[in-house]
């Protein structure tokens, strides 16, 4: 088959870029040299559906996170995706950061978000009694969420699936050529062809170029960012995503409940060169538990569940690295950090705009999906109704997270079945409790053997 695109990663922008291309009636082929999606630097995020309040005025990022925001609210329902309605709060703890709320409040006006206010120490403790008494002042962002971070991306391959996409896993690009019209690229797993190529590789997004370009446009440069997940109880203490006065180099770091019912604290900022390991170390995980207690003085002593560390893929400059080749039928979209998971559905639709522009002929034009079909995906977020309070979901496998041996099996047996434990746990919440899995990981070994393009080992703990 010669697809029409050929998408290479399954991240969230990948994922959501098949989807869009698919429903405009694209043959779509996605290679992920992972076993599984999100398998890369998507799996490790903070969660947040954000407004683009403080995002660049005027800018591609902009557009792109609004339109992101407004299409997820927009099919949520019908994808059964949860939005747990937090809003956010910009908080000032110095006089110096105090002094910067003004522009912050002022370029949310200027982004088309005009619900935000400022609101001082009482409005404060009103909304967020347990937050230390040193929060000089706050912007109130009210329609800044908490989400799910993966079941989204998971129902919008299914979808793509059914309309005929094919994703091949475990497949890695080497090379490829170019003859004018179509796309041979390399892998190890044979040759692909497609008529256009969407590079939406993520932390390789510029190794991608390189190897099939022969150049590249941007240079991307890993940025560590650890977190601690506090026990279900913290969550007691905080209904608020509570963000701090960002910097010129990070947001920083954010305290917020999860849709999973617990309380998060991080990312850190960490360059470093190695693109695929990544590790966690004391220190910087101590540091992040102080400044949490130090914002919620109730955290002092709280439990950690987990911590984790993901890469973002950070470039050389802070914009979206987006890149057309007309002539060779190419897109780049790179530089995509801390704002894609809120930004890919309007990323997507941006990249079906751009290849209107790749200059295929009237014969190459895409028929829309009139009908597409909708595939609901299992809630895993603790705000609604889960599957072990309902009727023969077959036990309890997991009970720290309350995963049952249904659920299990459909993560297993598809329509999109996980491709490894770090896959079934993003489907499930298996092993991502209190226990890290001790209790629950020999059961659901002996579930998925012979079921996972990588199996289970004994032992293994992945975000």
């Amino acid at each position: 088959m010669v697809a029409d695109v050929l998408v290479i990663g399954a991240g969230v922008v990948g994922c959501a870029t098949a989807r869009r291309f698919a429903l405009a009636g694209a043959r779509v082929i996605l290679l992920e040299k992972g076993a599984d999606i999100l398998s890369g630097a998507s799996k490790a995020n903070s969660a947040i559906l954000h407004t683009g309040f403080d995002a660049p005025p005027d800018s591609l990022e902009l557009a792109c996170m609004q339109a992101g925001y407004a299409e997820y609210l927009d099919i949520r329902e019908r994808f059964n995706l949860p939005v747990v309605e937090t809003g956010a709060m910009v908080v000032a703890w110095t006089p110096e950061e105090q002094a910067s709320l003004p522009a912050i409040a002022d370029q949310a006006v200027k982004n088309g978000v005009r619900d935000i206010r400022r609101i001082g120490p009482a409005d404060i403790r009103a909304r967020e009694p347990f937050l230390a008494e040193s929060a000089r002042e706050a912007v109130l962002v009210p329609r800044e969420h908490v989400i799910d971070p993966w079941s989204p991306f998971l129902a919008y391959m299914i979808q793509a699936q059914a309309l005929g996409a094919e994703f091949h896993f475990l497949t890695q690009v080497t090379g490829g050529q170019f003859d004018g019209e179509t796309w041979q690229v390399e892998t190890n797993r044979g040759p692909f062809k497609a008529r256009s190529i969407i590079n939406c590789a993520g932390i390789f997004g510029d190794r991608i170029e390189e190897a099939l370009l022969g150049d590249t446009h941007f240079s991307i440069h890993p940025r560590k960012g650890q977190f601690v997940v506090f026990d279900k109880l913290a969550a007691r203490f905080l209904k608020t995503i509570i963000l701090p006065v960002p910097t010129e180099r990070t947001k920083g770091v954010v305290l917020c409940r999860t849709a999973f019912g617990n309380v998060l604290v991080g990312p850190t900022a960490e360059e470093q060169e190695d693109r695929l390991r990544i590790t966690t170390d004391e220190t910087a995980l101590q540091a992040l538990i102080a400044r949490a207690v130090e914002m919620v003085p109730a955290l002092q002593g709280m439990g950690v569940t987990a911590t984790y560390a993901g890469l973002r893929p950070a470039s050389d400059k802070k914009h979206y690295r987006i890149r057309v080749e007309k002539d060779r039928h190419w897109i780049t979209l790179g530089g995509i950090r801390s704002t894609g998971l809120t930004a890919s559905l309007g990323i997507a639709a941006h990249a079906l705009e751009l290849y209107r522009t790749l200059g295929h002929g009237e014969d190459k034009a895409l028929q829309p999906v009139a009908d597409p079909p909708v595939f609901p995906v299992r809630n895993l977020a603790e705000d609604r109704p889960r599957d072990w309070s309902a009727r023969g979901n077959g036990g309890i496998v997991c009970h720290c997270e309350l995963v049952t041996r249904r659920e299990v099996e459909e993560a297993l047996s598809g329509p999109l079945p996980a491709g490894d434990y770090g896959g079934l746990r993003r489907r499930t919440r298996c092993g991502m409790g209190r226990c890290q899995g001790f209790n629950c990981q020999a059961q659901v070994a002996r579930m998925s053997e012979g079921r996972l393009r990588i199996p289970m080992t004994l032992g293994e703990v992945k975000p």
